[in-house]
Protein backbone atom coordinates (compact mmCIF):
# COMPACT_ATOMS: atom_id res chain seq x y z
CA UNK A 1 0.00 0.00 0.00
CA UNK A 2 1.55 3.26 -1.08
CA UNK A 3 0.45 6.46 0.53
CA UNK A 4 1.72 9.97 0.45
CA UNK A 5 3.30 11.09 3.64
CA UNK A 6 2.90 14.76 4.46
CA UNK A 7 4.08 14.74 8.06
CA UNK A 8 1.87 11.80 9.02
CA UNK A 9 2.40 8.09 9.26
CA UNK A 10 0.49 5.54 7.20
CA UNK A 11 -2.53 5.66 9.51
CA UNK A 12 -3.07 9.39 9.02
CA UNK A 13 -1.87 10.24 12.52
CA UNK A 14 0.81 12.76 13.38
CA UNK A 15 4.32 11.31 13.67
CA UNK A 16 4.49 12.26 17.33
CA UNK A 17 1.56 9.93 18.12
CA UNK A 18 2.75 6.55 19.32
CA UNK A 19 -0.31 4.56 18.25
CA UNK A 20 -0.21 1.12 16.81
CA UNK A 21 -2.28 0.01 13.82
CA UNK A 22 -4.22 -2.36 16.08
CA UNK A 23 -5.44 0.62 18.14
CA UNK A 24 -6.52 2.40 14.96
CA UNK A 25 -8.35 -0.73 13.85
CA UNK A 26 -10.12 -0.99 17.18
CA UNK A 27 -11.26 2.63 16.94
CA UNK A 28 -12.39 1.94 13.36
CA UNK A 29 -14.30 -1.08 14.61
CA UNK A 30 -15.88 1.05 17.34
CA UNK A 31 -17.03 3.59 14.74
CA UNK A 32 -18.37 0.82 12.53
CA UNK A 33 -20.13 -0.78 15.49
CA UNK A 34 -21.69 2.56 16.45
CA UNK A 35 -22.88 3.13 12.87
CA UNK A 36 -24.38 -0.36 12.70
CA UNK A 37 -26.10 0.28 16.02
CA UNK A 38 -27.54 3.56 14.71
CA UNK A 39 -28.73 1.87 11.52
CA UNK A 40 -30.35 -0.87 13.59
CA UNK A 41 -32.18 1.73 15.68
CA UNK A 42 -33.32 3.57 12.54
CA UNK A 43 -34.51 0.30 11.01
CA UNK A 44 -36.48 -0.50 14.16
CA UNK A 45 -38.09 2.96 14.04
CA UNK A 46 -38.90 2.54 10.34
CA UNK A 47 -40.44 -0.87 11.01
CA UNK A 48 -42.55 0.59 13.81
CA UNK A 49 -43.72 3.44 11.58
CA UNK A 50 -44.63 0.99 8.81
CA UNK A 51 -46.70 -1.08 11.26
CA UNK A 52 -48.49 2.09 12.39
CA UNK A 53 -49.12 3.09 8.77
CA UNK A 54 -50.47 -0.37 7.96
CA UNK A 55 -52.86 -0.18 10.92
CA UNK A 56 -54.02 3.29 9.87
CA UNK A 57 -54.63 2.14 6.28
CA UNK A 58 -56.69 -0.81 7.53
CA UNK A 59 -58.69 1.48 9.83
CA UNK A 60 -59.25 3.95 6.99
CA UNK A 61 -60.53 1.11 4.80
CA UNK A 62 -63.06 0.07 7.45
CA UNK A 63 -64.15 3.67 7.95
CA UNK A 64 -64.50 4.22 4.19
CA UNK A 65 -66.80 1.20 4.00
CA UNK A 66 -68.87 2.61 6.88
CA UNK A 67 -69.03 6.00 5.13
CA UNK A 68 -70.28 4.26 2.00
CA UNK A 69 -73.12 2.69 3.98
CA UNK A 70 -73.89 5.99 5.66
CA UNK A 71 -73.97 7.73 2.27
CA UNK A 72 -76.39 5.14 0.93
CA UNK A 73 -78.61 5.55 3.97
CA UNK A 74 -78.65 9.35 3.61
CA UNK A 75 -79.35 9.04 -0.11
CA UNK A 76 -82.35 6.84 0.67
CA UNK A 77 -83.60 9.36 3.22
CA UNK A 78 -83.30 12.21 0.69
CA UNK A 79 -85.17 10.19 -1.94
CA UNK A 80 -87.92 9.34 0.55
CA UNK A 81 -88.21 12.97 1.65
CA UNK A 82 -88.32 14.07 -1.98
CA UNK A 83 -91.11 11.60 -2.73
CA UNK A 84 -93.17 12.68 0.29
CA UNK A 85 -92.69 16.37 -0.42
CA UNK A 86 -93.38 15.81 -4.11
CA UNK A 87 -96.65 13.99 -3.34
CA UNK A 88 -97.68 16.77 -0.96
CA UNK A 89 -96.95 19.36 -3.63
CA UNK A 90 -99.01 17.43 -6.20
CA UNK A 91 -101.90 17.08 -3.74
CA UNK A 92 -101.70 20.77 -2.87
CA UNK A 93 -101.71 21.77 -6.55
CA UNK A 94 -104.66 19.46 -7.24
CA UNK A 95 -106.57 20.96 -4.29
CA UNK A 96 -105.83 24.48 -5.51
CA UNK A 97 -107.07 23.67 -9.01
CA UNK A 98 -110.30 22.17 -7.64
CA UNK A 99 -110.96 25.28 -5.57
CA UNK A 100 -110.55 27.50 -8.64
CA UNK A 101 -113.27 25.62 -10.51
Amino acid sequence: MTTRSFGTNNMGLARGDATRPSMANSSGNAVKSRQVSQLNAQLAQLSSNLRDTDNLVRMTSVQAEAMRGLGSWHGGMFMAASKVLGEEAVARDAGAQQQQR
